[in-house]
């Protein structure tokens, strides 16, 4: 165990490395960001001036705050993003998980290593640079439409938490949706219909706190608001400390959740996986 802990670490620091060399696919990535940022702090400033029932505070959650919210979940696009990394899907469509299976290394940590290194390359330069042009337009006097900063050191340190907790999420996530397309010839239409209602419901297009009252008991437990939404309003200070320990509880429960369901299925798949292609 020990041998595959160091291994996969390894693995990690390689894969993430290699990953930051793309600059300018990062660059590009962060100018998307932060102008879909500046359309939705418009659509949100809308929203709350000439809402039905809408003033300066709806459903516990200030404009400022969500102006917040919307840099944060641009910085964390990248984790809310539920697809199967793009390497090991091309291994299991050309069949090369036989190579994979030949390695002397636990064969789900082994892959859990390379999807969370793949996330934490896409947050790195897109996210900081995503981070750092919000916080530039602060304190160039646009505070309006910039990135402010939480309201309390409290706050601060539970959302580094909750942020924590979000990198591991995404990626046992995203390694249960891998170990469900083991061996399955069916194509990628239901999985892709799957990360669409994940990027939704994640909060990544429109803080959760402001749907519905009907749904914000539904909204909370469910796992995609591990994603962005528990380290969002965190960072936003829409939810008090004791919401937020709560939110990261539940994050903590979904990770475990995820990854022991997703090392039974790859166990069970690769019993009877037929390898095709070559």
């Amino acid at each position: 165990m020990g041998n595959t802990f160091r291994t996969c670490l390894s693995l990690f620091k390689i894969k993430a490395a290699e990953g930051l060399q793309y600059r300018l696919a990062a660059l590009s990535g962060a100018t998307v960001s932060v102008f879909w940022a500046l359309i939705e702090v418009v659509v949100m400033s809308v929203f709350f001036k000439y809402g039905t029932g809408a003033g300066d505070v709806v459903n516990g959650m200030s404009l400022r705050q969500a102006v917040s919210y919307i840099w944060i979940a641009q910085f964390l696009v990248g984790l809310s993003v539920t697809g199967i990394d793009g390497e090991l899907m091309a291994k299991i469509v050309s069949g090369d998980i036989g190579v994979e299976l030949c390695r002397p290394l636990d064969f789900y940590w082994h892959w859990f290593a390379k999807t969370a290194a793949g996330k934490a390359s896409a947050v790195g330069l897109r996210g900081s640079l995503t981070v750092l042009a919000g916080a530039a337009l602060t304190l160039a006097g646009f505070a309006d439409i910039g990135m402010g900063a939480p309201p309390s050191f409290a706050h601060a340190v539970l959302f580094l938490a909750s942020l924590f907790n979000a990198f591991f999420f995404s990626a046992a996530y995203c390694m249960f949706m891998t170990s469900i397309r083991l061996g399955v010839p069916w194509g990628d239409g239901p999985l892709n219909l799957i990360g669409v209602v994940g990027m939704v419901l994640s909060g990544a297009y429109f803080p959760l706190q402001l749907w519905p009252d009907a749904m914000q008991a539904f909204l909370r437990v469910q796992p995609f608001a591990g994603f962005t939404d528990a380290p969002a309003r965190l960072y936003a200070g829409s939810v008090d400390i004791n919401g937020g320990l709560v939110s990261i509880a539940y994050q903590i429960a979904w990770i475990i959740i995820f990854i022991i369901a997703g090392r039974i299925i790859t166990e069970r798949k690769l019993r009877n996986v037929i390898i095709q292609g070559g």
